[in-house]
């Protein structure tokens, strides 16, 4: 269950009020008359079931209410209302499967930002990896694997491309490129000093038997990034964060730039070629993976009479157009 307060200007309050009111999703509706200050105007406060979410947040965004008031929306844990329980009931669906596109499009906007503590996380990942592959320890490459922050980016690609949005495409492609580039830059550099005062040596690459799959991408590489995919998709649209953590432990992007910045760094060409492929594979399993789950997800949806905001609407264009099918 959700509950979602509206700032808005006076003249827009009994549309607010009528949205409300008429959604079988919406209990417990209060009007606050020149409750809000800055801006000026009415609160409205009402609790929504998350199956109905969509629909409700779509119209009240048509009223322009992003640039005249506010909608804020928050997740209540705890609910003991009759009304509240019999607006989840008559709600299509389940709560724990409902897509909140608004939900899902903010957080994905925020997986895009090239952020330091992104970098930091992701360089850090990269270089635990190359000394688990340096070592032959899975223990060093799993844990890589739950530091390294990639997925973000690759979820908010898969959205971008069901929203039609390529500023959000080529915001999460820059993020991912310059982060992997700068991982392995760095991890190539630390590597490049430990070879020159002596602490690693080519022949550390020659027989790893235990992380030697991060060089040797086949057709289960691709199929385990596409679970993988489904599977890190379906945790953040249904709210399932400890899923993710077998996501990050499942694809091998990190390992494999990891690998990369040390093969380079010890000579190993060979390596860095096969590296590069594991890369590219696991990303392009996860990119078809994440954008068939979002059109099965949008599809399924559809049904209900949900509709998927387009990126205009999103910015508050004030029209609301659901995407062609």
């Amino acid at each position: 269950m959700l509950h979602v307060r509206v700032i808005t200007p006076v003249g827009l309050t009994d549309e607010v009020v009528r949205i409300a009111v008429t959604s079988a999703a919406v209990a417990n509706v209060v009007r606050l008359p020149g409750a809000a200050i800055d801006p000026a105007g009415d609160c409205v406060e009402f609790d929504l079931a998350r199956e109905g979410a969509n629909e409700v947040l779509a119209d009240l965004r048509g009223l322009g209410l992003k640039e005249s008031g506010g909608i804020t929306v928050e997740e209540i844990d705890l609910s003991i209302s009759d009304a509240a329980d019999e607006a989840m009931e008559a709600a299509p669906g389940h709560s724990e499967d409902a897509v909140i596109w608004e939900e899902l499009a903010s957080r994905t906007a925020a997986e895009t930002r090239l952020t330091w503590s992104y970098l930091v996380f992701l360089a850090l990942a990269v270089q635990i990896a190359a000394i688990g592959a340096l070592l032959d320890q899975p223990i060093l490459i799993v844990g890589a694997m739950v530091l390294g922050p990639d997925f973000g980016p690759v979820a908010a690609w898969c959205f971008g491309v069901i929203r039609r949005d390529l500023g959000q495409i080529g915001r999460a492609t820059r993020t991912l490129v310059v982060g992997f580039a700068l991982a392995i830059a760095v991890t190539l550099a630390c590597a490049l000093v430990s070879r020159l005062v002596g602490w690693i040596e080519p022949t550390m690459l020659d027989n790893r038997p235990l992380t030697s799959f991060i060089v040797h991408p086949d057709r289960w590489s691709f199929i385990v990034a596409v679970l993988a995919g489904v599977a890190g998709i379906l945790s953040m649209t249904a709210r399932k964060s400890q899923a993710l953590v077998g996501v990050f432990i499942s694809v091998t992007t990190v390992p494999a730039a990891g690998n990369i910045a040390v093969a380079i760094a010890l000579a190993h060409w060979e390596e860095v070629g096969a590296s590069l492929v594991q890369l590219g594979v696991n990303l392009a399993g996860l990119v078809v993976a994440g954008i068939g789950t979002l059109l099965v997800q949008r599809v399924l949806w559809t049904r209900f009479d949900f509709r998927i905001m387009t990126p205009n609407l999103l910015k508050g264009s004030g029209d609301r157009a659901p995407i062609d099918r």
